[in-house]
């Protein structure tokens, strides 16, 4: 894909500190990291979001996520957690489009946090939730369900 950062990195045509890579994903250090040991987990395949990726490759980079929150908790860095980040469109914060899932380091203190909107301490009604359920049920690709 021209003009996508991650793809240059993943082609070796821009720096990078790899941690790991493998046929279906690259993972290398964050340049603005939340914490020391940031990481990004980035297919090898561009796409742009997460529903454009397939199944497999999905699955795949949480379970290399998984790996990589051992390791970091067995490391010398800082860690007391472990917070995997997705964003999917500009409204949830991506901003590069290339799926990337990020493993964040945790510890108390680390000034790094998730604030509520206040509609979040109200709670919805059992039919509110079964209305939105219906409709995201309705829209599944019943051949990614396993």
């Amino acid at each position: 894909m021209s003009n996508c950062i991650f793809c240059d990195i993943i082609a070796g045509n821009s720096e990078a500190s790899f941690v790991l890579r493998d046929d279906r994903v690259g993972v290398f250090m964050d340049i603005q990291p939340i914490n020391p040991g940031h990481m990004l987990v980035v297919p090898i395949t561009h796409a742009a979001y997460l529903s454009d990726l397939d199944v497999d490759t999905g699955a795949h980079m949480f379970r290399v996520a998984q790996n990589l929150a051992g390791a970091l908790r067995k490391s010398r860095l800082m860690c007391e957690g472990v917070n995997l980040f997705l964003a999917d469109g500009e409204a949830a914060f991506q901003d590069v489009f290339h799926v990337h899932l990020h493993v964040i380091p945790r510890f108390d203190g680390d000034g790094f946090g998730l604030t509520f909107p206040e509609q979040y301490y109200r709670i919805p009604s059992r039919a509110e939730l079964a209305r939105a359920a219906n409709q995201i049920r309705k829209n599944l690709t019943p051949n990614n369900i396993e």
